[in-house]
């Protein structure tokens, strides 16, 4: 019961990883706000109450308290009843959990702009006006006077730190929400907020296909390394009281496997003292290259 009575909002809660989240932090005694649209695997079609609903249903059958939540959070006015409705249900907001998206994968050179664009709003967008409306919320909090111990954990992927071919706009949509996290772990933390992210890996409705493709369903019994339950144990712990000192990090979950993500840091430098002409750089570029790490592969490259 390590999140009991702390009240958590998961976006796209619905179905998948989202789910799997708001089912475990209530089994850890948290107070839940679901929070799911009820499209397609694409974001098309209709919108659906019935999945967060769904999800309320299973979180009271074990016990626990939820509300559900059905409007669009990469609309600002969606962002901002999803902070209201966890504060009207349960008197306050102590974790944001970031995870809604949807996929619409495209060689680069037959990408859409509008297949570009939807991506981009849901999981960019969709992390940073949920964001801003929960850090307001915090600030209002911390400047009042009363003691904020809060939580955000954001939803990056493997695409957005090494790269995914045929996933151009996924890849800059979670590769934004590194930065993102960066960013606002360093402006909230004097509110008393913690910012982090995770990137899964999982079979969920978005990834089911590559998984059927290379990866066979493990047998009855055996540990199931892509679950989508392996990775909520990490969110809800990052959620949790115990997690005070963690900001801005970027953890790796996968099966039993936790990483500490640890990219984009300085590496082998010279330094000329003066402008460089450009015919001598490139034996200095390099050596350093030699003494640098290689990159790891882009997923799906040969």
């Amino acid at each position: 019961m390590i999140c009991k009575d702390r009240v958590v909002a998961v976006t796209g809660a619905g179905r998948g990883l989202g789910r799997a989240h708001a089912l475990e932090f209530a089994r850890e005694g948290a107070l839940v706000v679901v929070n799911d649209l009820g499209v397609a695997r694409d974001g098309s079609g209709d919108a659906s109450a019935g999945p967060a609903h769904d999800v309320v249903r299973e979180i009271e059958a074990l016990g626990g308290r939820a509300v559900a939540h059905t409007e669009d959070i990469a609309a600002d006015a969606g962002a901002a009843s999803l902070v209201a409705t966890a504060v009207e249900a349960f008197g306050r907001l102590d974790v944001l959990v970031n995870n809604a998206g949807f996929l619409r994968d495209r060689m680069l050179v037959n990408l859409a702009e509008d297949e570009w664009d939807a991506v981009m709003r849901v999981h960019l967008k969709g992390h940073f006006l949920p964001l801003k409306h929960a850090g307001r919320y915090w600030r209002a909090e911390s400047k009042a006077g009363r003691p904020v111990d809060a939580r955000v954990v954001n939803t990056s992927s493997g695409a957005g730190l090494l790269g995914s071919v045929g996933q151009g706009n996924y890849s800059a949509a979670k590769a934004g929400i590194v930065g993102l996290t960066l960013v606002a772990s360093a402006e909230m933390g004097r509110y008393g907020v913690t910012v982090n992210a995770i990137a899964p890996a999982a079979r969920t409705r978005m990834t089911e296909e590559v998984f059927a493709q290379t990866m066979a369903k493990p047998a009855e019994g055996e540990f199931d390394a892509m679950a989508p339950e392996n990775v909520s144990p990490l969110v809800v712990w990052l959620g949790s009281a115990e997690a005070r000192g963690v900001t801005g990090r970027v953890f790796e979950a996968e099966g039993g496997k936790i990483c500490v993500m640890d990219a984009f840091r300085h590496g082998p430098t010279y330094d000329k003292g003066a402008k460089w002409e450009p015919a001598e750089i490139g034996e200095v570029v390099q050596g350093l290259l030699a003494k640098a790490a290689p990159p790891e592969p882009v997923y799906g490259a040969s």
